[in-house]
């Protein structure tokens, strides 16, 4: 064998050798949970509340509700979280919201946040079905003054919850067009397209959403361009809100007047 044909079958064996694991550990790379959160529910919200939530696959979910504590405008808004955390995470994002009059629930996906299960696309969409009910079948939430606000791939959730089931109107924050789109930046030197298994679309399937929707973004956003969002905004026919500077992560981006003001703005409708 000459060394041309060697070198060639070496890098076809890396090539494969890759591909296989990023076939086999890639929901590790899309899904980053953490474990229960270190507080309870009534020690970082007055009247707050832990409740329990149970799939239709047989899975019990712990979430976190808390109250206005401002004058009540009569909307709830179910926070359908990003790939990375768990509630906890959260809290200042709730706390804001119910500062603005809004009751919130914090919902924890399968495999976050001390909840059984493993994240997947079809078990993501479970829960928020599953959070769904509770608040509306449970709580009595009327479907008209249920907003969703959905952060990053939480956004992917959201929109397909709103699919499935009657809400008032969507919050979608960095939301991408497709979960392939976003890989396909990070990890240009790999067929991401081909090897998803979940693909989260949101760009192709917001259109079709029969509640209102508004689109923030951050200006500097490092894991979702400020295109991508802006592509979904476009594709919803919705108010696009940038927050000059900020990036993926930043405070200002994360429970900032810009979101705080699309839910509560959300809400009246």
């Amino acid at each position: 064998m000459s060394t041309a044909v060697r070198v060639l079958a070496g890098l076809t064996l890396l090539a494969v050798l890759l591909l296989t694991l990023a076939w086999t550990f890639q929901r590790r790379l899309v899904y980053l949970p953490s474990g229960p959160p270190a507080a309870a529910p009534a020690q970082v919200f007055p009247g707050g509340s832990a409740v329990l939530l149970h799939t239709e696959d047989g899975l019990d979910l712990t979430a976190w509700h808390a109250p206005a504590t401002a004058p009540a405008t009569g909307a709830t808004v179910l926070v359908l979280p990003g790939n990375a955390g768990n509630r906890a995470a959260r809290v200042p994002l709730a706390r804001a919201l119910t500062a603005a009059g809004l009751d919130v629930l914090l919902l924890d996906y399968r495999g976050y946040g001390g909840n059984p299960g493993t994240p997947t696309e079809e078990g993501l969409a479970a829960d928020a079905r599953a959070a769904h009910h509770h608040l509306t079948a449970e709580r009595g939430v009327d479907p008209r003054r249920l907003v969703l606000l959905g952060e990053s791939l939480g956004a992917a959730v959201a929109t397909r919850l709103a699919l499935e089931r009657p809400v008032g109107a969507l919050v979608l924050r960095s939301p991408f067009t497709s979960l392939a789109d976003v890989a396909a930046t990070h990890y240009p030197y790999l067929p991401v397209r081909a090897l998803l298994r979940d693909r989260f679309p949101i760009e192709d399937t917001v259109g079709s959403v029969p509640a209102p929707v508004i689109v923030v973004a951050g200006g500097a956003d490092e894991i979702v361009p400020p295109a991508r969002s802006r592509a979904v905004a476009a594709a919803a026919g919705a108010p696009y809100v940038e927050v000059p500077g900020a990036r993926h992560s930043d405070p200002d981006l994360g429970h900032g007047p810009a979101v705080v003001d699309a839910a509560a703005r959300a809400g009246t409708g």
